[in-house]
């Protein structure tokens, strides 16, 4: 995602907020939901709202193959009519398939980021059918097939009645699916703001009105000084408090709301927090009551918005199936030698067969790591605080053979498939990991900025030779510079690529300690 923050001009109502906590408003569709942006148990990390980011992208797939199947269960069904005339069946039939899939997106029949009636998709559903039924019906007359022994008249009404109730049963299950999202707070989008301002105050006055945009939470680096909460929101800490806070993980966007007069002030944040795994934007001096209102539809714009942008959601989709697919296949490949690793390991030396370590994910997400353990159980480092030397008395003997083929990270295999990790990504560090005496996500000024993509089970540093423990501030830049050009680079064909390096990348380097 880009660092470059969104100008976004923001007014502020003339109304003063009272500082005093709220009570819980509730749901204005129902009066026992109690549903709102300031709800922790609510709140949902960056990965899970990934998912539902591309859900839309899944919902096409998926009517594209209802409607495939329609056609041919048709098309059969006429099999002595199709093999005398195949053209003047099969083609119009064709048609209506693409001018249905068509007029859905066109319709935006993929767009369940707001409410819609029951009666609202079953008649996208149903204008989509009927569209592609007209077309199989006009094909079918022009290329001068509509004669009774062939029946492309009534294949095309048939057609149209099947399609209609199929997509309409498709998208029911789809407002169904979206609708338990939104009542799960994954449809919401959460915002931190850093600034306790009237512009601040403003938003979230807004957010509460609305109850369409969470607002997690203020920094404002007068909180030395006690600032109160901002319209009932807390102030968690100053701007720097935010780059490691915990509550990072379910931030989507974070909204700078400075005076545009503190230039100074204003280049410092957009510097410091440009680093994140996060969009930046700008809230500047109010102007009138209708830039409250863009400023709002800006950042309220719901992960689950279709196709927006298209090109990074459509790599996110085909990625996550790539990652699906193979993931799956290569566990079912491997399960002998994952059993064979597993009675290695336990026959070694006691302990459990798998190690846990806390890492860091997507948007700096922390998540647990899976790997067989190679460790002697009593010297596990789970925090990395002592990273891997040659020679290490701590690991085992199996364990040194895992890890210089880097069998021990099969496991991960797992994580992919939930959706933790990725089969190409930027390494998942350990969480509070070192390089020396220091943390290595002090070294370097973008460290987070390798945690916008999902960590990986291999990734363009390992295939360049950085894998491993990191011993200096030089290989931690080298890394991260290398896991940045990755991000920007990423695409199903590099991944794919990125997997065929692996394994011989990997075991023709036999010096590296792992």
């Amino acid at each position: 995602m880009p660092a470059n923050p969104d100008r976004v001009i923001l007014s502020a109502a003339p109304e003063t907020v009272s500082n005093t906590t709220y009570a819980r408003p509730r749901c204005r569709a129902s009066a026992t939901r109690q549903r709102g942006p300031f709800r922790p148990e609510l709140w949902r990390n960056a990965r899970e709202r990934e998912g539902v980011r591309l859900a839309p992208h899944a919902f096409r797939l998926a009517d594209v193959l209802v409607l495939w199947a329609v056609s041919l269960a048709l098309l059969i069904d006429r099999a002595p009519a199709l093999a005398t005339a195949p053209f003047s069946l099969a083609a119009p039939i064709a048609a209506a398939t693409v001018v249905a899939l068509a007029a859905l997106k066109l319709l935006d029949a993929y767009a369940f980021h707001r409410p819609r009636a029951v009666h609202r998709h079953l008649g996208l559903a149903a204008t989509a059918a009927l569209a592609g039924g007209l077309i199989a019906w006009g094909l079918a007359a022009v290329v001068g097939a509509a004669r009774p022994e062939s029946g492309p008249a009534s294949l095309a009404a048939a057609w149209t009645v099947a399609a209609g109730l199929a997509l309409g049963a498709t998208h029911l299950v789809y407002a169904g699916l979206a609708e338990r999202w939104r009542q799960g707070g994954l449809l919401t989008p959460s915002i931190v703001i850093v600034g306790a301002t009237r512009d601040a105050e403003a938003l979230i006055r807004r957010a509460i009105q609305s109850r369409d945009l969470a607002v997690l939470g203020v920094f404002d680096d007068r909180a030395d000084r006690g600032p109160e909460p901002v319209a009932g929101v807390p102030v968690l800490g100053d701007s720097d408090a935010l780059l490691t806070h915990r509550l990072s993980a379910h931030v989507d966007r974070i909204a700078i709301a400075v005076p545009a007069s503190a230039q100074a002030r204003l280049r410092e944040l957009v510097g410091k927090l440009s680093g994140l795994p996060t969009d930046v934007t700008l809230l500047l001096d109010p102007r009138n009551s209708s830039d409250l209102e863009s400023a709002y539809r800006r950042l309220a714009l719901p992960a689950f918005a279709p196709l927006t942008p298209p090109d990074p959601a459509r790599r996110a989709f085909a990625k996550r199936v790539q990652d699906l697919v193979i993931a799956g296949t290569a566990l079912v490949l491997l399960s002998p030698l994952l059993a064979i690793v597993a009675l290695a390991v336990c026959l070694d030396s006691p302990g459990p067969i798998f190690f846990r370590q806390r890492r860091h994910g997507f948007n700096q997400e922390q998540f647990l790591v899976w790997k067989f353990r190679s460790m002697r159980q009593e010297a596990a480092d789970a925090s990395a605080a002592r990273q891997v030397t040659a020679g290490d008395d701590r690991v085992t003997r199996v364990g040194r053979i895992i890890r210089a083929t880097s069998l021990d990270e099969l496991p991960q295999l797992f994580n992919v498939l939930s959706g933790e990790m990725s089969l190409v990504g930027p390494r998942p560090h350990a969480v509070g990991m070192k390089t020396g005496e220091t943390e290595s996500a002090r070294l370097v000024a973008d460290y987070a900025r390798r945690h916008r993509l999902k960590p990986g089970l291999t990734g363009w540093a390992a295939v360049h030779g950085s894998r491993g423990p990191l011993h200096s501030a030089a290989e931690v830049r080298r890394r991260i510079k290398l896991d940045i050009e990755y991000i920007e680079r990423q695409s199903f064909w590099l991944d794919l690529k990125i997997m065929v390096l692996t394994v011989p990348v990997l075991l023709g380097d036999r010096r590296a300690v792992r």
